[in-house]
This record gives C-alpha cells, sequence and structure tokens, in this order.
C-alpha cells in the first residue's frame, strides 16, 4: 500500500511542486485584479486546490499518452507507468478522478465560472497528445494553464473583460518560453524517439526565439498593466521580470536549461507581488 502510494504521488509529480506554481500564480492574478484586491477566502482556497489537482491531472494523462516513450528517455524512464509501478488503467482512473475533485470544486463557484472550466478541463486532456503533431504543443499547456486568467476572473466578476486576454496571452507566451527550457533537455533523446518541441525545431536558435518571447511577454504585460490601470508597484515587478529573463537566459546558454525552468516560477510569483501590493 505504502508503495502503491508513493507512486500515485510521483506519477502526479506531488513530489515537485514547481509545476503547482506555474499553474497558481497567473491565477492570482486575475483573482486579485478582478476582485480589486484580495478574494474572498472560499474562492481563493478552490483555485489553489484546483491548481495542485489539475497539475496533477495534466502529469497523469501526459505520462499515460507518454507510456510508449518514457521507457526510452534517461530522464523519464523511471516514472511510475514506465516502470510498470502504475499500469495504465490505473493511471487513467486516477486521472478522472483528479478531474471529478477539481470539477466539484469549480461547482461551489458562480454558473460563469463553471462554464469557463469545461474549457479547461478540454485542453488539459488534448496537450499531451499533440506532440505528436505539432512541434509546438506548448501553445496547448499554455492555453490549459492561462484558461485560469477567464476562470480567475469570472469567479470574482461574473465576467471576463477584454483587457483580462492580456494577461491570457501572457500566460500562453510564458508557458511557450519555460516549457522550451524543459524541452532542452530531452533534445536528443525526443529526435531518436520521435516526440516534436521547439527546441526539436528550433535547433541552435532556440535560445533567440525564446528570449524573442520573452520580449514578447513584458510587453504584454506592460500593455495589461496599462489597460487596468496599474501603478508604479506593478511595472517595477514587470522590470524585475524582464531581470530574471535575462538571468534565465544565461543559464540556458551555460548548459543548465533545467535550472532556468524551474526557476521560471519565480517570474510569476514577481508579478503577482506587484499585483497585490498595488491593490492593497
Amino acid at each position: 500500500m505504502v508503495t502503491k502510494l508513493s507512486a500515485y504521488i510521483r506519477l502526479m509529480r506531488l513530489d515537485r511542486p514547481v509545476g503547482i506554481w506555474l499553474v497558481l500564480w497567473p491565477a492570482l492574478w486575475a483573482l486579485w485584479l478582478g476582485a480589486g484586491g484580495t478574494p474572498d477566502p472560499w474562492t481563493l482556497f478552490v483555485f489553489v486546490m484546483g491548481a495542485v489537482l489539475m497539475r496533477s491531472a495534466g502529469c497523469v494523462i501526459n505520462d499515460y499518452a507518454d507510456r510508449n516513450f518514457d521507457p526510452h528517455v534517461k530522464r523519464t524512464c523511471t516514472r511510475p507507468i514506465a516502470c510498470g509501478e502504475v499500469s495504465p488503467k490505473e493511471a487513467l482512473v486516477l486521472f478522472a478522478l483528479l478531474i471529478a475533485l477539481a470539477f466539484a470544486l469549480v461547482l461551489t463557484l458562480n454558473r460563469e465560472t463553471v462554464l469557463w472550466s469545461l474549457g479547461a478541463f478540454v485542453l488539459a486532456a488534448l496537450y499531451p497528445f499533440t506532440k505528436r503533431w505539432t512541434y509546438w504543443p506548448q501553445a496547448f499547456l499554455g492555453a490549459a494553464f492561462a484558461w485560469a486568467i477567464p476562470m480567475g476572473f469570472a469567479a470574482t466578476r461574473g465576467e471576463v473583460p477584454p483587457e483580462a486576454w492580456l494577461l491570457y496571452a501572457a500566460t500562453l507566451v510564458w508557458a511557450l518560453i519555460y516549457d522550451t527550457y524543459y524541452a532542452m533537455v530531452d533534445r536528443e533523446d525526443d529526435i531518436k524517439i520521435g516526440v516534436k518541441s521547439p527546441a526539436v525545431l528550433l535547433g541552435e536558435r532556440v535560445l533567440q526565439v525564446v528570449a524573442v518571447l520573452q520580449w514578447v511577454m513584458i510587453l504584454l504585460l506592460i500593455f495589461a498593466g496599462m489597460a487596468f490601470g496599474l501603478g508604479p508597484w506593478y511595472f517595477a515587478a514587470v522590470l524585475l521580470a524582464a531581470a530574471q529573463f535575462v538571468w534565465h537566459q544565461r543559464l540556458a546558454a551555460s548548459g543548465r536549461p533545467f535550472e532556468a525552468f524551474l526557476r521560471n516560477h519565480w517570474v510569476a510569483f514577481t508579478i503577482w507581488i506587484g499585483i497585490a501590493l498595488q491593490l492593497r
């Protein structure tokens, strides 16, 4: 029992929480902006737990989709499905349970949030399979992670204002940035087994393209700040986020792209701090 529980924990990546932060921080942007400050405790609880459950569900369905590839990749060959600790059927049952729990939480919020949540569930299920036919599966990952933006505004305002889509676009671009760093780690294995990723497609130009995406995200954050009428605390946070991007590029250029990936969640945390200070 203990061994199986440990396998499920590793399958959901609960032992590696960085992915939870990557989902959570943009959700908090939306909640704070939608509420004009600190959101009500229950709504905040639902979104925090939703980030944990949906990220866990995403990891489970990703490993299910990659069950025939992971045994051939050095970094993933010890994952629970790849090494036989969890069967594909057990993984699907766990995925369904996590999705059901997340949806049960969403049902405690308003009708608009429930309707928007349906898109999140569809995107979460589709993302792992997109790497079979596109070099940019990260776009689907970003679309799924960024779905917390319209949901956050729907939960706090009952509607999604047009300027919220600037934050949605920024979050989607951000996923392209950090997940491309992640893909750089597996580039050689991905080439061998035929998995598509931007790191495979771009080759030696990958960091140049990431730099362009970083600038695009910063510009989107600036435009969003102007659209929401935010002030100096927010724009100081955007400047600090840009400085972190420079650091991440240096890490990746020195052969440490995984470190750049792990540290990316601090970018979104910094933006949230700027929003929270601005609206305090």
